[in-house]
């Protein structure tokens, strides 16, 4: 569906059924498939032929939706995983080993900056963190020979930073290394990373692109631009054989266009077994069937709830980029021309002042979760960032009285209303 707008790939993408086949894609609800002979389903073990024989790895489901996705990303390849963080994991580990070394963002998920700083530095992969303000002269500071890869939001979650992912793209190519962006909070309705610059685009799809909070999930898509075998010492995984996938080399036999996800999906799915359930993919492509019609209104109330707060005097500061004066005002226009998303982010006085005003709020529910219908809010430095040193929060934006407010698909009087009734004393 290439020719066809964005909206259209949303509703139709992915998925083409035959003469008489379900008109929604079926939920092949099963963990194995059956095969007439041995030598069939062997071909599939050597990736010879293309096929399921169990769902740890691929299901015919879920690979309708990941088309999808790749499809509205601009992708060449794409995969489900079981959730965000699990498809961040992925997307990195798949070119990182022992020894190796990531550059990313600080100003990231609470709990990505965690995988990232912790749970991968004991695999024995470190990594520097840079300013998304950093100048290219600070960002080529931060490289190393071992670095394998340069990792960022688009929208950072809960800061609001803009990435400009051009000069991210630019000093991560010239060093030989690919960018990763997690695209969570635009989708690809508002900003498509891969037209800026980026190698591969990660989501937690539990937020908007599925829309409802219904099934927690995450993707991974290949833009199949990055020349692997241009850089084949860096990436030995990719570029060499795979001694437990039948001396596969990946970059060959698949290229640009497939390589990366499928050593992703043939090596890491089939050894950690994340998968997001068919049932889940389901619910997904139902979120993605409206998400261009969501998008627009989830800004419409983002944008209108933080005019709203940027007026009021007992607001410290406002962090959402559709506000002209945000320091990502101009970023954003250049790329998020339609808006961003709906999460706005904003300072009250101290973390006992965010908690009292959270308490007194009667539409918005107090929820470890961000970016669907209805709306939501959590103080970030007590939940999803609470790991992180006051020093860590301030680098990564996140203030003590920081509130993130998630805009859904409300009324956006309503919202205005609850806001101003809970900021009374």
């Amino acid at each position: 569906m290439k020719d066809y707008e964005l909206g259209t790939k949303c509703v139709q993408a992915g998925y083409t059924p035959g003469n008489g086949e379900p008109r929604q894609i079926p939920i092949v609800q099963s963990t194995t498939f059956k095969y007439n002979t041995g030598e069939d389903m062997g071909k599939l073990f050597d990736l010879e032929a293309a096929g399921y024989f169990y769902t740890r790895l691929q299901n015919p489901t879920n690979d309708a939706v990941a088309a999808k996705i790749a499809a509205l990303e601009g992708g060449t390849a794409a995969m489900l995983t079981s959730s965000g963080q699990a498809a961040n994991f992925f997307s990195l580990f798949n070119i990182c080993e022992s020894g190796d070394h990531i550059v990313s963002s600080t100003s990231i998920y609470g709990g990505t900056f965690n995988l990232i700083s912790v749970t991968m530095a004991k695999m024995g992969i470190s990594a520097t963190f840079v300013s998304p303000d950093c100048t290219e002269e600070e960002l080529n500071a931060a490289f190393q020979e071992n670095t394998k890869a340069v990792f960022g939001e688009t929208i950072a979650n809960p800061a609001l930073t803009v990435l400009d992912i051009e000069k991210f793209a630019k000093v991560a190519h010239e060093h030989g290394v690919p960018l990763i962006v997690d695209n969570t909070f635009p989708t690809p309705v508002n900003c498509r990373p891969i037209e800026w610059g980026a190698d591969i685009v990660t989501h937690s799809t539990t937020k908007y692109l599925d829309g409802h909070g219904a099934g927690v999930g995450g993707a991974i898509v290949d833009s199949g631009k990055f020349d692997w075998m241009a850089h084949k010492d860096k990436f030995p995984g990719l570029t060499t054989p795979d001694d437990s996938y039948h001396g596969i080399i990946y970059a060959e036999k698949f290229g640009n266009e497939g390589a990366f996800i499928t050593k992703a999906t043939s090596q890491l799915m089939r050894d950690f077994g994340s998968i997001q359930s068919p049932q889940n993919a389901f619910l997904l492509n139902l979120g993605l069937e409206s998400l261009h019609v969501r998008m627009p209104k989830h800004v419409e109330n983002g944008q209108a709830v933080a005019e709203f707060l940027n007026s009021h005097p007992k607001v410290k500061k406002v962090n959402y980029s559709g506000l002209p004066g945000d320091p990502y005002y101009e970023t954003a226009q250049k790329y998020l021309p339609n808006g961003g998303c709906g999460v706005v982010s904003f300072e009250l006085e101290d973390r006992q002042a965010a908690e009292k005003f959270m308490g007194k709020l009667r539409l918005f529910a107090i929820e470890t979760h961000v970016a669907d219908a209805r709306s939501c809010c959590l103080n970030p430095a007590s939940t999803t960032h609470r790991q992180m040193t006051d020093e860590q929060l301030q680098a990564a934006g996140v203030p003590a009285g920081l509130v993130r407010m998630s805009c859904g698909l409300e009324d956006a009087a309503d919202l205005i209303a609850d806001i101003r009734q809970a900021l009374e004393d």
